[in-house]
């Protein structure tokens, strides 16, 4: 039988932009500028899918009236992502990426309307069947969504599902707290983090000894590390794989194609250390491309 991933997360409208030129204060600067279908968990979803296309992801958000949802819905659906969107009255999130010339970027984020999905509607997506549940760590960080992250987690698991949890964004869990984060996300069966939300979440000032932390309250914690690679720790078991070398373009986006890709390949029976080999060389296909899928190159 197909295997049956839901993804809950944002429903975002991504703007990147790369200046090709010193900013001009007041006046023009001449940039590289991409807009489409974004969104951390459904750039997640289209990586697992991509990744496994036997697998039957199904992406849960809330949208806009307006035409930034409409966008997002149509690029996801022709992803191969099936969407199960609920339609709200309001803005649908956007998010204006800033990409420096080393590739990093900054990000300036509107959440809109995503924060009005509702327990029902997810509710009624898991009770069609779910064999893993994957929660995006902003459904987590905002307090207005936080709610819906034990429960949804607990009926997942009581389906017989396995669960995951990805933490997304240092500064929001510095706000709120990596407590807060923990309690809600407790009972997710995977952890995945970069390394700076790793040490925020568990207060070490190392990545091995994060790791360590982590794996005591996560049955499997993944830990992307940029251009140093990648590690996992299951039980008393560590493995760390290097990044594939390449040009950097832009890193949007090449942690959440890493974590998608490693997610299906261990939901396909995959071994620790051949997921995260696959996750390392799907993330360097992102980072040459501008956009949070690599789709432009420069």
């Amino acid at each position: 039988m197909t295997r049956r991933v839901v993804v809950v997360g944002d429903a975002m409208l991504d703007v990147v932009v790369r200046a090709l030129a010193p900013l001009a204060p007041a006046s023009d600067t001449p940039s590289r500028v991409r807009v489409g279908r974004g969104g951390a968990a459904a750039n997640l979803a289209v990586a697992i899918v991509t990744a496994d296309p036997g697998l039957d992801v199904v992406y849960v958000a809330a949208v806009g009236d307006d035409a930034a949802g409409e966008m997002f819905r149509r690029e996801l659906d022709e992803s191969g992502v099936s969407s199960r969107l609920e339609l709200r009255r309001g803005d649908t999130g956007v998010v204006v990426a800033l990409v420096g010339a080393d590739g990093e970027r900054s990000m300036m984020t509107d959440r809109g309307v995503n924060a009005q999905l509702s327990l029902e509607h997810v509710r009624a997506v898991l009770d069609e069947g779910v064999d893993h549940l994957h929660v995006s760590g902003y459904t987590v960080l905002d307090e207005a969504s936080r709610g819906l992250v034990p429960e949804l987690l607990g009926q997942a698991r009581r389906r017989g599902a396995t669960t995951s949890v990805d933490v997304c964004s240092a500064g929001p869990l510095r706000e709120v707290g990596a407590s807060v984060f923990v309690e809600a996300a407790s009972a997710a069966t995977m952890l995945f983090a970069n390394e700076e939300e790793a040490l925020e979440l568990s207060g070490c000032r190392e990545v091995e000894r994060a790791l360590a932390d982590l794996a005591g309250q996560w049955d499997e914690v993944v830990v992307t590390r940029g251009a140093r690679g990648a590690m996992v720790r299951r039980g008393e078991t560590t493995i760390s794989e290097p990044a594939v070398a390449g040009d950097a373009v832009d890193t949007t986006g090449a942690g959440d194609c890493a974590t998608g890709t490693y997610l299906a390949a261990r939901l396909g029976g995959a071994e620790l250390s051949t997921s995260l080999k696959r996750a390392m060389r799907a993330a360097a296909l992102v980072v040459e491309g501008l956009g949070s899928r690599g789709q432009s190159r420069l």
